[in-house]
């Protein structure tokens, strides 16, 4: 046991020093490496370098999985980087690599691999290796990268040989051979043509979107010529239904609504002229390639209203936006590219907005692309202009013009604006005023109304008197006692101005000797008016007392200003008392604040209380003796507040010196109720006038001072007041407000105020009634901004500019990096529109196939890429891109191609034969048929019971009872004759589905809608048979059947049966279906047949 356990012990030692020795060994050829390597040596990339990278670097960075978009076994990827640092291995420059940083990083969260370090000897054999210049030999990649630009979409378009088949009698047109050839490849037929009364159903459905009239049927049924079928089909392309078919389908691709989407979805009031220039281009069949030109520049082509192409995405209000500057860059990034995306995916078939953050990850599109790209509307901004250039010149000169006018007339006027008083004015009492005065022999007395207090709803009205008294001094020969003499049981004769007389007002009643509302006078004119007692004798008076109500029940109508005169005759009226008018309440449009000439560099706004909140300003001007508004910060003005409200861009100081007008060019206090601007000028100046307002353009009236002063900065530097609202109307209603204007003023400047006022007012009218220009949601265009490629997408971090160019894949010069907006997009248009760009062509004619069958020759319509579906008759496709071209770009001419082939005219009819080997007839053995769009089935439903309003173009008629906004969208259930023009003229709401017809498959505007689904779903069929639309056009549709074929059920049957379908009932369903109107009434077999397939599918 003894030597058996010091055996045990001794293999142990002997085994341990073994692997020491092994250590040692490897160690030691290690250092002589490094030592190697350090002294010289070349590294060489496959001894040396790759295994290094096969041990450390490919799980994360190799075929399967490419952490930060860098991968590391092939040449190309790995001297191109990741998304993070551009190149990752510079030759020749071991420490400006960023993969030699990262393997040498001596932080352990920074370094890779993260789970364990590289050892000094690899790390000194990547060092090395750069430091020689990185020679990675061509050739000894393990695997090989797919070229990604060797893809069938981006090779140039050449028209293939049409196939010539052996007998051949069934080909209409080239469309057919190259169909037959496939078909026969596969070793199936074609289907027998369909019934000439199908496929007229068909081509006029799919071509207008409205079902055949009976008397087209008949019109089609009687021709028996060989080109009966190319009548209709010109018939249809000419119709301006064609175009309100078509557009809907480019409309679902852009993602055109009325709103502008997200959470608040406000509407978009202005995009329909978009909708309607898509409607007129098709109808007018616009080549294609005009088209597209159209949409990218036609603000330089006079269709002002295409370029709403370029805006129909969903958009963030500005008030959606954080006002933080990261926050508007990532929106602003967020616009262009909706923009990138939908030119990309929309003309292209290309999903170029997946390399906004990386390299597209399956085609040959990487992040340069993308950016050099978005260059090119780098100058567009969402926005409205003006539809018509003529009517907004026309517009611009009238007003103009009146505004000319105008400023003459408001010159004239601030000549007689009263002058700022800083005194405090008498006030009036309602219930009693006396006025007393040295005795005065007189026997006329007159009481001159000038202004009256402002009703707090009705604002400046007729003023009111109550009982007028004129006390003698000392009695009448009948006593020695004061008395009244100005009563009519006196002898004393009133008359007035003018009488505003009802039961309880008349002149009589001033000097009746009773008191009250009740027994008053009221003028006949708003503020103003006079009264005149002539006594029977001459008297001695020293006191007369008035009052507006005496029992104390009203205070409205009460005179603020006015003159006492008396005297023995009516030429020789002596001045007893006077009240001088206030000045105009406060306005939240206009503010005059007129005074005395003085000189000053500085002047001080302060607040003292507002009508509500904060209180806000709109422009401030400061007017020197010559007419010039001093206070603009182009002549130098500056301005400082009392604090800011940190709300928006809308409200900041320095808009109130910027010389534009409007809420959103305001400044808003930080303090509710107060506050103070003051604006330094750039040198001092000679100033008389402060016109100020809440709100110039009058679209709010809260946050409005209400008490303010006006104080100027003197040379020794005290501050001196020169106005206030001390001398005002208390604020009240906010109507009549001109009428009070001219408070204030002299008696004898009143008249020539008033004329002024009068042409001004006018004048006004004339202005705001000028037809103002219609609006589009189309854009607008500005000087470009910088562009530059983000690294990951993120604002924040930008790496170099960009000049706008096209996809290098597909080759085309770049532009100068400072080129202007319209040279951007004319060059961008120019390059999508040649002749020789091979997918523009493609992608249009594919979109028009399956539009026509329901699925496209390539079945992705918007990503003709990698990741998109081959086609299934890739010779079709290019002859018809090639024919597309050929004939000028002409949408019609492929129209006729189509439905004029024999493919497009077989019947639907199911071969199970064929079905078991093409069940989705993609070969197209059969045509397939397909379930009406939405718009389609609504607009026939109109068509067929009489209803349908054909009212073109225009604003569009309400499928709700909102039009945005965060109300909620309650859906309209009963329409009137606006609401049943066609679907397309709907304003539609992004992300709101029509109640009715929404469940079957209708886009809500958020994504690009290339095919819509086909889904079949128990909501839509209680939809269609159970709305309150379809019960109103099911009576509808009786009570038309009932005027065309009489009170005979069975006559009403055949009748329903043609106009709705087209045809005739068979004697089965004519039987079942007369029994069944006569049980239960035409309605509920029209309702019946609005659910029926054959009704809502292409047959």
């Amino acid at each position: 046991p003894c030597s058996s356990h010091w055996l045990i012990v001794a293999q142990i030692y002997y085994y341990q020093w073994m692997r020491i020795c092994s250590r040692l060994t490897i160690a030691g050829l290690t250092l002589a490496h490094v030592v190697a390597i350090c002294h010289g040596a070349d590294v060489d990339f496959v001894r040396d370098v790759r295994p290094i990278l096969q041990q450390q670097c490919y799980s994360c960075h190799g075929a399967d999985k490419q952490k930060s978009g860098l991968r590391l076994d092939v040449k190309a990827t790995a001297f191109a980087g990741g998304e993070a640092y551009g190149a990752s291995i510079v030759a020749g420059q071991p420490d400006e690599s960023p993969l030699l940083q990262f393997v040498a990083d001596p932080d352990a969260d920074l370094q890779m691999p993260p789970e364990q370090r590289l050892s000094e000897a690899e790390i000194a054999t990547l060092r090395a290796w750069i430091e020689q210049g990185a020679n990675w030999p061509d050739g000894v990649d393990l695997v090989q990268l797919e070229d990604r630009a060797d893809h069938w979409s981006l090779k140039p378009v050449v028209e293939p040989s049409v196939p010539r088949l052996p007998e051949d009698g069934w080909s209409h047109n080239e469309i057919d051979q190259f169909i037959l050839a496939r078909l026969r490849a596969e070793g199936l037929r074609p289907n027998p043509p369909a019934e000439r009364v199908a496929w007229l159903r068909r081509v006029t459905l799919d071509l207008t979107g409205l079902p055949p009239t009976p008397q087209e049927l008949a019109d089609y049924v009687a021709d028996t010529s060989p080109r009966a079928r190319h009548k209709v089909v010109l018939r249809l392309l000419a119709s301006p239904h064609y175009g309100e078919r078509w557009a809907q389908h480019w409309l679902d691709v852009v993602r055109y609504a009325d709103t502008h989407g997200f959470e608040v979805n406000t509407p978009r009031p202005n995009a329909w002229p978009y909708r309607d220039y898509v409607i007129d281009a098709l109808n007018r069949d616009l080549p294609y390639d005009e088209f597209i030109r159209d949409q990218l520049v036609g603000d330089q082509r006079e269709q002002q209203a295409a370029t709403g192409f370029l805006v129909t995405a969903a958009a963030l209000l500005p008030g959606q936006i954080g006002q933080d500057e990261e926050s508007k860059r990532l929106a602003r990034q967020d616009e262009l590219s909706e923009v990138v995306a939908n030119v990309g995916q929309t003309i292209l078939g290309l999903s170029i907005g997946c390399a906004r953050c990386h390299d597209h990850k399956f085609d040959a599109i990487t992040s340069r692309d993308y950016y050099a790209l978005q260059a090119y509307f780098a100058g567009l901004q969402y926005g409205e202009r003006p539809l018509d250039a003529g009517q907004l010149r026309q517009y611009a000169r009238s007003k103009e013009r009146i505004e000319g006018e105008l400023l003459a007339l408001d010159k004239q006027l601030t000549s007689l604006e009263p002058l700022a008083s800083l005194t405090p004015l008498r006030e009036t009492s309602p219930l009693s005023n006396e006025e007393v005065f040295e005795p005065l022999k007189a026997r006329f007395v007159k009481f001159t109304i000038h202004d009256a207090n402002l009703h707090p709803t009705l604002g400046l009205i007729e003023p009111c008197l109550d009982e007028f008294e004129i006390h003698t001094t000392t009695g009448t020969e009948t006593g020695a006692e004061p008395q009244n003499v100005a009563l009519a049981s006196y002898g004393t004769k009133v008359t007035a101005s003018g009488s505003r007389e009802s039961g309880s007002h008349q002149l009589a009643f001033v000097n009746d000797g009773q008191y009250g509302n009740s027994r008053s006078w009221m003028s006949s004119e708003a503020g103003q008016g006079w009264v005149l007692f002539e006594l029977p004798q001459l008297e001695e008076i020293d006191t007369v007392v008035w009052s507006r109500d005496r029992n104390g029940q009203f205070t409205d109508r009460l005179p603020i200003a006015f003159t006492l005169e008396a005297g023995p005759a009516l030429d020789s009226l002596t001045q007893l008392a006077h009240v001088p008018s206030r000045r105009a309440a406060v306005s939240a449009t206009r503010n005059v604040d007129r005074f005395q000439p003085v000189k000053t560099q500085r002047v001080r706004f302060t607040i003292e209380s507002t009508n509500s909140l904060e209180p806000c300003l709109d422009e401030f001007e400061v007017f020197d003796l010559q007419g010039t508004n001093v206070a603009l910060a182009s002549a130098g003005a500056t301005i400082t507040t009392s604090g800011d409200a940190p709300v928006s861009d809308r409200h900041k100081r320095e808009h109130l010196i910027d010389g534009r007008y409007g809420n959103d060019r305001s400044w808003m206090s930080d303090t509710v109720g107060s506050g103070w601007v003051e604006i330094t000028f750039a040198t001092p100046r000679q100033i008389d006038r402060i016109i100020w307002g809440r709100d110039r353009n009058g679209k709010f009236d809260d946050r409005l001072p209400l008490t303010y002063s006006i104080a100027v900065e003197t040379s020794s530097g005290e501050w001196m007041q020169v106005a206030s609202s001390i001398d005002r109307h208390p604020f009240g209603s906010k109507r009549d407000a001109s009428r009070n204007s001219l408070a204030g003023l002299p008696v004898e400047e009143l008249a020539q105020a008033r004329e002024l006022l009068a042409t001004r007012q006018e004048l006004q009218s004339r202005l705001d009634n000028l037809p103002t220009p219609q609006m589009v949601f189309a854009g607008t265009f500005t000087a470009p901004e910088p562009t530059h490629l983000l690294l990951r997408g993120d604002p924040e971090q930008p790496r170099e500019q960009l000049a706008p160019a096209p996809l290098a894949v597909l080759g085309g010069d770049p532009l100068d990096i400072d080129s202007p907006d319209i040279e951007r997009r004319q060059a961008l248009a120019n390059w999508i529109t040649s002749p020789q760009h091979p997918l523009t062509a493609r992608v249009m004619v594919n979109r028009i196939w399956q539009w026509h069958f329901g699925v496209g020759l390539v079945e992705t319509a918007n990503d003709f890429g990698r990741s998109g579906t081959r086609p299934t008759h890739p010779e079709l496709l290019d002859w018809l891109a090639s024919e597309f071209v050929e004939s000028g770009w002409s949408i019609k001419h492929l129209h006729r191609l189509i439905v004029l082939s024999a493919t497009y005219g077989q019947s639907s009819a199911i071969n199970p034969a064929a079905q078991a080997v093409d069940a989705d007839a993609r070969l197209l053995w059969r045509f397939p048929s397909h379930r009406l769009e939405a718009e389609a089935i609504r607009d026939s439903m109109l068509a067929v019971s009489g209803r349908l309003n054909l009212k073109a173009g225009g604003s569009g008629f309400d499928l709700f009872k909102s039009r945005g906004g965060l109300s909620g969208f309650p859906p309209i259930e009963s329409f009137g004759e606006e609401g049943r023009r066609r679907m397309i003229y709907a304003h539609k709401i992004r992300m709101e589905r029509e109640v009715v017809f929404g469940a079957f498959d209708c886009p809500d505007a958020g994504q690009s809608a290339a095919r819509r689904r086909q889904s079949t779903t128990p909501i839509q069929a209680l939809n269609l048979f159970n709305s309150t639309f379809t019960w109103e056009e099911s009576d509808a549709f009786a009570k038309r059947i009932t005027n065309e074929a009489g009170e005979a059920a069975s006559a009403q049957v055949r009748q329903a049966f043609l106009v709705c379908l087209g045809r005739e009932p068979t004697s089965e369903e004519l039987r079942e279906a007369t029994a069944l109107v006569e049980l239960h009434g035409l309605p509920i077999l029209c309702r019946a047949l609005f659910n029926t397939n054959e009704f809502l599918f292409l047959p």
